[in-house]
């Protein structure tokens, strides 16, 4: 790594450290039902929505047990599901379309409803070329808000079955997601949107503005016959066609609202096809610093949350820590393996410090005004974070390079992980910890005070194994298939890599792609959808379930026989249960992929 690297790396952490505390405090508040200071006069749009809904206040402070607040949230989101589906199919006839979009196709109306509703935001299309501005705000945008509501009230949901002294209630959904979008979500988004503005992103109305070209682009492309196919010669070869370009038509519409809530939610759906990598959406190098800051604020809020809640700082720290850990080694190994050049040009016995190369290291598929340094962080920060905002092209990175970002997508989504998602991960690892902790030294595992029992490491279980299970057996049909292996363009370990990537993607809920795959089709957006559906609920049921389980138990005293969970030799079995089961359970996989492309450049 280079100094600048370091240097980015350790500012990074720094600036996201100060950051955290205070909305760390802010969600305690919301969790909590507490009036937020500077806020009070949301007080009452919080009364009108729930006098609106058919409910007093009194109604919507209720708890549920586990199985209403499951119950609550998958038949919401199921709903919020098929509005964004129709809205899609109903595009061309709805308002706000100056570009006079068509209809989105069933398939891929299909894939985007259940991926923005599941928080990964997968795209298969390209969003200025397919969604109306009205299909952007209307369906799209709110389901990031409420994706990411969605999430944080699980992570409230089992911090209060940690805190509750036996108790049957583990909050109340309609409560919590209210609270969550009124008081941390939407505040947040206007004020970093402004910003976002103020850098220049752009946020219109305007239909997309044909503007002359500084330079005539001159180009061949095959020609059609009547029947729109491309005509061919006497050899079989397309027949070309000279054109001249003296024109480009540039998109526009409302791109910093969204871009607000897409990294604050950690959702990563961009306006553009281009994401995070499109002069519109990250047109600087201090947003593009901010925006990984934004995917990482709430996560790691949530943490200084969990401590605060729970009656231990100690604990929220602990969690942060182990977090930190693995994000730093992760983003070093991803800035040292682009920092490289290729082995064939070293073997050509091409100066790295001379021409192109003087930065060292691989630029394609990255922008030049980021550079390999902040392009390789924000690969990090986007793969940690369920998140799939990028600012370069994944499948131009090294080997190893797309190695780091596929297993922390493969880890669980934990490092930092999504909002609300991350935390509930972590915690589910950390109470496989304390289990096998106390089986190494013959005693009944508590964390926190609570008695981790048989109901408990079941439900562990399930949500631990739900999204391995789901990118293997994915990937595996999609390799053994004609329909998917139709879809990759680059044959080998590097084809097989870009599966592996798009179903370790969509079953934990990130977004990102190796852009390689063709994906856009009936079968991947079948596919795709499956996994990101129950790789996000097959394992928020679990988890609420654990809430429930812990709710109603006794909180007990900590004894001489209570393992600290809040000391660096926790916060070292954490990372080491993480990253076991993790890599346990891929390395297969990634050998057949990565490790095989990486020892090829070396043949």
């Amino acid at each position: 790594m280079t100094t600048q690297s370091f240097l980015l790396l350790a500012v990074f952490l720094l600036v996201l450290l100060a950051a955290a505390w205070p909305v760390g405090l802010l969600l305690a508040r919301v969790a909590d039902g507490r009036s937020i200071p500077g806020l009070g006069w949301l007080g009452a749009v919080e009364k009108l929505l729930y006098r609106a809904a058919g409910v007093s206040g009194d109604a919507a402070k209720q708890g549920m047990g586990w199985k209403s607040y499951a119950m609550a949230l998958l038949v919401f989101n199921t709903l919020g599901a098929l509005f964004v589906y129709a809205v899609q199919r109903l595009q061309a006839w709805l308002p706000l379309n100056p570009q006079g979009l068509g209809n989105v196709s069933p398939d891929s109306s299909f894939n985007t409803a259940v991926s923005f509703v599941a928080n990964t935001n997968w795209q298969g299309y390209g969003g200025e070329q397919t969604m109306s501005y009205l299909s952007q705000m209307l369906a799209l945008a709110p389901q990031n808000f409420l994706s990411a509501a969605t999430g944080i009230a699980v992570a409230f949901a089992l911090i209060r079955g940690f805190a509750a002294r036996s108790a049957e209630s583990i909050g109340n959904f309609w409560r919590d997601l209210t609270r969550i979008t009124l008081y941390v979500l939407l505040p947040l988004s206007f004020v970093y949107a402004v910003f976002l503005v103020g850098q220049g992103t752009i946020q219109n109305f305007s239909p997309y503005k044909e503007v002359p070209l500084v330079e005539v682009v001159k180009y061949a492309e095959p020609k059609a016959g009547p029947d729109g196919q491309p005509l061919k010669d006497a050899a079989g070869q397309p027949v070309m066609e000279d054109k001249v370009a003296t024109s480009q038509l540039i998109a526009m519409g409302p791109v910093a609202s969204q871009e607000a809530i897409k990294m604050l939610g950690t959702n990563g759906g961009g306006f553009f096809n281009a994401n995070s990598a499109h002069p519109y959406e990250n047109p600087t190098a201090l947003s593009n610093f901010s925006q990984m800051l934004a995917i990482f604020l709430i996560p790691a809020g949530l943490c200084f949350a969990f401590g605060h809640l729970v009656g231990d700082r100690r604990q929220g720290w602990a969690v942060l820590a182990a977090m930190t850990i693995m994000f730093v080694v992760a983003a070093a190994g991803i800035m040292a393996a682009e920092q490289q050049a290729h082995p064939a040009l070293q073997a050509m016995g091409i100066d790295q410090s001379a021409g192109a190369l003087q930065s060292g290291g691989n630029m394609e598929g990255k922008e030049t005004r980021f550079g390999i340094a902040a392009s390789g962080l924000f690969a990090a920060v986007t793969t940690a974070a369920s998140c799939g905002a990028v600012n370069s092209f994944h499948d131009s990175y090294t080997p190893l390079g797309g190695m780091v970002p596929t297993l922390l997508m493969q880890l669980g989504e934990v490092v930092f992980g999504g909002v609300g998602s991350g935390l509930y991960g972590m915690l589910v690892f950390a109470i496989m910890a304390v289990f096998i902790a106390g089986l190494m030294i013959g005693r009944t595992p508590e964390y926190l005070g609570k008695k981790i029992q048989v109901y408990e490491m079941k439900m562990t279980s399930i949500a631990i194994l739900v999204t391995p299970t789901l990118v293997l057996v994915g990937t595996a049909i999609a390799v053994m298939t004609d329909l998917g292996k139709a879809g990759v363009a680059n044959p080998g370990a590097h084809g097989f890599t870009e599966i592996l990537y798009a179903f370790s993607s969509a079953a934990n809920n990130n977004g990102s792609a190796f852009a390689g795959l063709s994906a856009n089709t009936p079968f991947y957006n079948t596919m795709l959808a499956i996994a990101m559906w129950f790789g996000r609920f097959a394992m928020i049921v679990p988890v609420l379930a654990i809430a429930g389980s812990l709710a109603g138990k006794q909180r007990l005293q900590a004894n001489a026989g209570t393992m600290p969970t809040h000391g660096l030799m926790f916060v070292f079995l954490l990372v080491a249960v993480v990253l076991l089961v993790g890599v346990l359970n891929f390395v297969p996989a990634l050998a057949l992929g990565p490790v095989i492309e990486h020892l090829q450049l070396y043949k």
